[in-house]
């Protein structure tokens, strides 16, 4: 009975200590005056002057813009290099694996200054500049692996099998692909386009490196504010966000659920 207890209070300290940070910011989001100390009324000002404040709605499109377009490109070169190096022999595929390795294990402040020499030494021989599309790049490029690495378990040697059966049977490449391999993938390919979408919405540091003048996304328009203090609209933002985001996991757990009965 004491031991039970025990682990379950180790467990509420560890969800008290995770989410008080989140709650906090939930409650300023709801603070009349800007002040992170003092509660002087309920106010929904905040919210409403979301959507009124250019810079932060110019920072959230680009955010989810450039979120949606490098997760969908990244799971398709991903999903296709991982059913290339599936098809390798067990030398190279443990190289080409070791090599997809590296970038989720390399510091990302590497991987921002590797891809901001390269951006500035490709864009003085090829006359173009940092914008909105090197940091596009910039998230497919970090992306992949982690689409490659969420694809390869669901890629067994069953699938092989299948896949050279629909092709016994008068399948092109392409239908095989599609209608036998793609549908027996399809959890890890999602798995990878969640991971992918998450991973570009979270980054601040290589999207810093790579972003030109004048271009935000939401993870680097709060960084340029910290030094005269966080608009509080952006606790709004990062409120809505969180709450969408649980929304969004509990319908999914449940479906989940439902579907496993």
């Amino acid at each position: 009975m004491i031991k039970k207890f025990f682990k379950n209070f180790y467990l509420f300290l560890i969800l008290l200590f995770t989410y008080i940070p989140i709650i906090t910011m939930i409650v300023l989001s709801f603070n009349n005056s800007k002040s992170r100390v003092k509660w002087t009324g309920f106010s929904l000002k905040w919210y409403k002057q979301i959507f009124s404040d250019r810079f932060i709605v110019d920072a959230l499109i680009n955010t989810i813009t450039i979120a949606l377009i490098s997760s969908i490109i990244a799971v398709l070169i991903g999903t296709f290099a991982a059913v290339a190096i599936s098809a390798m022999d067990k030398k190279w595929k443990n190289f080409y694996l070791g090599i997809t390795n590296i970038p989720m294990l390399n510091a990302d402040i590497a991987t921002g200054i590797s891809l901001l020499l390269c951006f500035i030494t490709f864009g003085a021989m090829f006359n173009f500049s940092l914008s909105y599309y090197t940091i596009l790049i910039s998230h497919i490029t970090f992306n992949i692996p982690y689409v490659i690495l969420s694809v390869m378990p669901k890629l067994k040697g069953q699938q092989k099998i299948i896949y050279e059966a629909a092709l016994d049977l008068g399948a092109t490449d392409f239908v095989a692909f599609y209608k036998v391999v793609l549908p027996e993938i399809m959890p890890g390919v999602m798995s990878g386009f969640m991971l992918a979408l998450t991973m570009s919405l979270d980054d601040f540091i290589i999207t810093h490196f790579t972003k030109g003048a004048g271009v935000n996304t939401l993870s680097t328009l709060i960084y340029s504010q910290v030094k005269r203090g966080v608009n509080p609209s952006m606790y709004a933002l990062s409120s809505i966000i969180f709450i969408i985001v649980l929304i969004v996991l509990l319908i999914s757990n449940f479906l989940k659920s439902a579907n496993s009965k």
